[in-house]
């Protein structure tokens, strides 16, 4: 018997579980969890959703930050998630700039192929949350069952830039313990369509 796919609730990292900054995040001092974020951390494993944040880090190769400390930020936000009874089980994140053409930087789809090549994950069942047009197209490129827009952080200027690019989320949410509520009130519907019998 295989192992047990786990149903992932893939998040944005800045804008989405702390507040954005235009000059990057750069030190966990820097670090400022959205009120409510953490709780909705719970409420997602909760709802039988492994937590798994998914996020461009440019600032790697901009030379701001070391992955020293970026590692240090994402234990931190682990640790800070257990205190209030969640688990943010991986950060998969791509270091490179816009124009360095690799394939991980959000839109595209590579850090939830990596997720896929690390843990047994039923994408179908699965949801991506982020405040941006890219993480709505990463999430719809990887197969997600459903994406969900916040309006913390530029998700404001994401409904624009997704209604003017035709690109729909299937959830626009406040923040990321009102598109908890959601995710868990849709679980039953995320589950993948059998298709037909083969014989």
């Amino acid at each position: 018997m295989g192992a047990q796919r786990l149903r992932v609730a893939f998040l944005d990292r800045d804008g989405v579980i702390n507040h954005d900054s235009p000059d990057y995040i750069k030190h966990w001092s820097e670090v400022r969890f959205i009120p409510g974020s953490l709780s909705a951390v719970k409420a997602l494993n909760d709802a039988g959703f492994a937590v798994m944040v998914i996020t461009n880090q440019s600032a790697v190769h901009r030379r701001l930050i070391t992955m020293a400390e970026l590692a240090r930020i994402h234990r931190k936000m682990q640790a800070a998630a257990r205190r209030e009874g969640g688990c943010i089980t991986a950060f998969f994140f791509c270091p490179h700039l816009p124009d360095e053409g690799c394939t991980c930087r959000k839109p595209l789809p590579g850090l939830i192929r990596r997720a896929q090549e690390v843990y047994p994950i039923e994408i179908e069942g699965s949801v991506m949350v982020g405040d941006s047009a890219k993480d709505i197209a990463c999430g719809k490129a990887a197969g997600c069952g459903a994406t969900i827009l916040v309006r913390t952080g530029n998700g404001a200027t994401a409904e624009t830039v997704l209604a003017r690019e035709g690109i729909r989320p299937d959830k626009v949410s406040e923040n990321l313990a009102d598109a908890a509520v959601w995710i868990a009130s849709r679980k039953a519907a995320l589950r993948p369509k059998k298709g037909p019998k083969k014989d």
